[in-house]
């Protein structure tokens, strides 16, 4: 399938939905009216939402311990990086400073089939106000940018390590070797926010990124957001990826939301692959997130639509002593017919600090 029907075919399923709220909106008893409603007639069993936070801020802890003066000299290292950097590009301005954040994670999993494997991850930005506030120079994994920033699951579409290894060093360097300079909203007359990239990544990839995104705040509480990410590298060539966000919030109540991407990338095996989370989101305080739902995910191949991959989970998220660092647990029973895989068991866990 050439690379102009995938475009096509990805805008006609985001005219598809838009197509479904549309009619919904007009008869006002559709599905996307209905769903809440049963959802707020059933009983539940969880505390009320709330915004309180449980571990204190980080100013007042920056002093407090050897790991707090850690945090703090790196944070410092990291702006301090950020004005050197700056500076390369003009003459800074004192009265807008350069600025930068850093995220370190560290994430591990486990299932039956595929034991245990452990990931270190690293994303960071850092503006560059002498070439205007809408440069930055990103890097890291950059596959952490064509998430959702709500994401609700811990999910890596880097290849898988080695069978015989739980962490695997050269992956590891691949992953995280990106750096771009990105363009923010360069077409300031386009209706969606946008930013351009262009950097390498995995070592000798040199790429060009594009991002568009808009979000659309629909009646009865529902929201939309839409992500089109395209991507072009001298050795992994095209990368073309669809979020669409359809979320539904009251004041001080819990969310329900869905996720769905869709992806088409010249290294797959699939000529698409696409997947969705529906879940009820949960803050019992500050920095806290609780989701429970249904996954499934599958692909398109020669004509051939398949679901490859459905269930249960329940993910967890929420500082842990210290406002700058988070924990998070994913719990899953999927399947996955490709890989003769039954429904089992697999847990994911995340550790992040920012910085």
């Amino acid at each position: 399938m050439a690379i102009t029907k995938k475009i096509v075919l990805l805008g006609a399923l985001a005219s598809i939905s838009s197509t479904l709220w549309a009619q919904s909106d007009r008869q006002n008893t559709g599905w996307l009216y209905q769903i809440p409603r049963v959802i707020d007639a059933t009983p539940t069993i969880f505390p009320k939402q709330s915004d309180h936070p449980i571990v204190p801020n980080t100013q007042a802890t920056e002093d407090k311990s050897w790991v707090d003066h850690q945090q703090k000299g790196l944070r410092n290292w990291v702006d301090g990086t950020a004005h050197k950097v700056d500076d390369w590009f003009g003459e800074t301005d004192p009265n807008r400073p350069a600025s930068a954040t850093l995220r370190i994670l560290l994430d591990q999993q486990w299932d039956k089939y595929d034991s245990y494997e452990i990931r270190p991850r690293i994303r960071g930005k850092i503006d560059l106000p002498t070439l205007e506030k809408r440069f930055s120079l990103v890097f890291g994994d950059d596959s952490l940018d064509d998430q959702l920033d709500t994401q609700v699951s811990i999910t890596n579409e880097n290849p898988a390590l080695a069978q015989d290894k739980n962490y695997d060093s050269k992956r590891t360097r691949e992953d995280n070797s990106s750096i771009a300079l990105r363009w923010s909203n360069f077409a300031k007359s386009l209706p969606f926010d946008t930013d351009a990239d262009i950097g390498l990544r995995s070592g000798d990839d040199v790429y060009l990124r594009l991002k568009a995104e808009k979000d659309w705040q629909l009646e009865n509480d529902f929201r939309l957001h839409a992500e089109q990410i395209y991507r072009y590298g001298s050795d992994s060539e095209n990368y073309l990826r669809t979020n669409l966000e359809l979320v539904h919030e009251r004041p001080n109540e819990a969310l329900l939301s869905n996720q769905f991407s869709l992806i088409y990338a010249d290294e797959s095996e699939d000529d698409l692959n696409w997947s969705t989370y529906s879940f009820r989101q949960h803050q019992f305080f500050r920095g806290n997130r609780f989701n429970y739902g249904i996954y499934t995910a599958g692909y398109y191949n020669t004509d051939l639509l398949r679901l490859n991959s459905w269930g249960p989970f329940v993910s967890w998220r929420q500082p842990f002593l210290r406002e700058w660092f988070f924990v998070q647990g994913d719990l899953n029973y999927l399947n996955d017919h490709r890989e003769d895989q039954d429904h089992h068991l697999g847990a994911l866990v995340r550790f992040e600090a920012l910085f």
